[in-house]
């Protein structure tokens, strides 16, 4: 059973208990009486679920996947995600009523998104606008910043052609978010925001308008647990909480 972690505020040097939030009406009506179960690990990967949760106001609890002890690999999780990676939800008020688990990164936006009604429109046209550059962040963005990274980071060998390949590639991708980011508010691209700083420093690929991604890098903060957490719910309330971590 998850317990509550209350973190306490200092003010003049006295500790006083951390109000919490009110769940928006809205969302608490959507996801009944039980939070969503977010089985998660502080990655790129992760925080866009968190993003979209607390963005959506909806209730959840935090169950963390450790991938640096090979938790993904454990039974009762691959019953969950059998591609043995987070993130992954259970909504124990899916649908008619019923749990239903989810895992991949974009099913579980777009799940939340119809279950809410907050960022995924209901006319075919606006849908169709949201899905595709959802689909280019799964197939693009993500893996070739993945990729990117490795080389040029973690790579026990500095493979020139791979490095410059690859970031190539980011630049090229960057160019696309650009020209997208121009003249747009970055809603529909929400679930990219959080891994544009992701690449490392010495000679790092073109980057996105900082201007244009404030606001998502500032979602992506968001983070609902840190390595060695426990499961604990969290009270969501969009923008507001997202912001207590500028």
């Amino acid at each position: 059973m998850a317990r509550v972690v209350k973190k306490p505020i200092r003010k003049n040097g006295r500790t006083r208990p951390r109000p919490e939030p009110a769940f928006d009406k809205e969302a608490r009506s959507a996801c009944g009486n039980a939070p969503i179960d977010l089985y998660f690990w502080p990655t790129p990967n992760g925080w866009k679920i968190t993003i979209m949760l607390e963005e959506c106001g909806l209730p959840y609890t935090v169950i963390p996947v450790d991938i640096s002890k090979g938790e993904q690999f454990k039974p009762e999780f691959l019953a969950i995600s059998p591609n043995n990676r987070m993130p992954a939800i259970v909504d124990h008020d899916g649908p008619d009523g019923k749990p239903i688990s989810i895992f991949e990164s974009g099913a579980i936006l777009q799940y939340l998104g119809r279950k809410i009604g907050k960022f995924y429109p209901h006319d075919e046209r606006g849908r169709i606008e949201v899905d595709q550059w959802l689909f280019w962040q799964m197939a693009n963005l993500g893996p070739k910043a993945g990729e990117a990274n490795h080389f040029r980071a973690y790579a026990p060998e500095k493979l020139s052609y791979a490095i410059e390949r690859f970031s190539n590639e980011m630049s090229r991708i960057y160019g696309v978010m650009n020209t997208r980011l121009g003249d747009r508010e970055c809603r529909d691209l929400l679930n990219c925001g959080h891994g544009v700083r992701r690449l490392g420093e010495p000679g790092r690929a073109l980057r996105p308008r900082p201007q244009r991604l404030s606001e998502c890098q500032t979602l992506a903060r968001n983070t609902a647990a840190s390595p060695g957490s426990e499961a604990r719910p969290v009270c969501p309330g969009g923008s507001r909480i997202s912001r207590r971590h500028q």
